[in-house]
């Protein structure tokens, strides 16, 4: 039994049952134990999930060429592009390299920082992207931004992984309670916590859906990534917020053929639903709401000017570069092949979506914005 188990144990010893949120909490970011606290190869062929990141650098150099032609436009003083949940720093490093053989003369005034919490994650960060080392800087939290930041802040693949609250709809008492974590016979499972749970403003179930929800129908609440977004949003004086991550919309979480939610665990390429078992050796994942986000960010003055599947936010990119730095015909055969990959409906082009949204951005600044869906 591994160490992380017996510190969830002895918390659930304490308290006899705690939330399935404090148990991803830790399963994921529990220091040394978490699964996101461990470098060994989470990502990529010999890890667990393939995100956009590992399938090659082009997904970086695209990102790259939009966040500079943002920041071109925004006159005077640095600029910041601000990366949060960098992981291993490959993404920054894939951004960077592009920005340094493209665009020197806006990477000599452009800061570029790292909101990193985990002092481990930092570590393998800044040994990953010494050739950079001058132009980033790392922050443990959202207030330690630049008070007059104007620039880009963006996330890949950060708010699925924040914790999250399991509710689930008791059919006999017509009420909705909240999952929790118990030890029993030698595992983890699941058991209901007492009381009513505390539910946001905005989840009000039409009585005719409740009427026929089946017993035990499981949505997942993540207020944290809520939280994070609004908190972004507030940060960022002038400029864009940006996240790309498995989603859906509010009312696509009323679905039928997702009586237990979204929430998932991956472990050697493999999605299944044993989400309790073996903390901090599996990845765990819920997949966001992005209605949620876009209410939270108009509700913080920004507003939004792309929001749809990865697969049309790239090719939009392509197409605005078309005769630019990096054309298509010009692509050899293994750029090509991560092109197909990030963009294929069947592969990751509709697997994440994209949320944009801005502040203080209007006319000339503005051109070539993403405005479709």
């Amino acid at each position: 039994m591994g160490m992380l188990t017996e510190i969830i144990r002895a918390e659930i010893t304490a308290r006899g049952v705690i939330p399935f949120a404090e148990f991803m909490e830790l399963a994921l970011y529990c220091p040394e134990y978490g699964y996101y606290e461990k470098k060994s190869g989470t990502v990529g062929r010999g890890g667990d999930f393939y995100t956009s990141v590992s399938v090659g650098p082009l997904f970086g150099t695209l990102l790259a060429w939009q966040f500079a032609r943002w920041l071109e436009r925004l006159p005077g003083g640095p600029v910041y592009l601000v990366e949060a949940g960098a992981h291993d720093g490959k993404l920054a490093g894939d951004i960077l390299d592009w920005l340094a053989a493209q665009r020197p003369e806006l990477l000599a005034h452009l800061r570029f920082v790292i909101v990193e919490p985990s002092s481990a994650r930092r570590n393998w960060q800044m040994a990953s992207l010494r050739r950079h080392g001058d132009r980033l800087a790392w922050v443990a939290d959202l207030s330690e931004l630049p008070a007059d930041g104007a620039g880009v802040i963006f996330s890949n693949e950060l708010l699925d992984a924040f914790p999250v609250r399991r509710i689930g709809w008791c059919k006999p008492t017509q009420q909705w309670f909240e999952w929790g974590v118990v030890w029993e016979a030698g595992a983890f499972r699941w058991a209901k916590l007492s009381g009513t749970p505390e539910l946001p403003e905005w989840f009000q179930v039409p009585p005719a859906l409740q009427m026929v929800l089946p017993a035990n129908y499981t949505v997942e609440l993540n207020g944290a990534a809520e939280l994070w977004w609004s908190r972004a949003a507030r940060s960022l004086r002038r400029g864009w917020l940006l996240t790309i991550d498995y989603g859906l919309d509010e009312e696509d979480f009323w679905s039928p053929h997702r009586p237990q939610g979204t929430l998932r665990a991956y472990q050697g390429h493999r999605e299944h639903a044993e989400v309790l078992s073996h903390p901090g050796e599996q990845d765990l994942t819920a997949h966001v709401n992005f209605s949620c986000l876009q209410r939270a960010g108009v509700a913080a003055g920004l507003r939004t000017e792309f929001y749809g599947f990865q697969e049309q936010f790239l090719l939009n990119i392509l197409r605005e570069s078309a005769g630019g730095r990096f054309p298509a015909s010009g692509w050899d055969a293994r750029q090509k092949r991560e092109w197909q990959t990030l963009i294929h409906p069947e592969h990751l082009g509709r697997r994440f979506r994209v949320l944009l949204q801005s502040r203080g951005m209007t006319g000339a600044e503005v051109e070539g914005r993403h405005l479709s869906k």
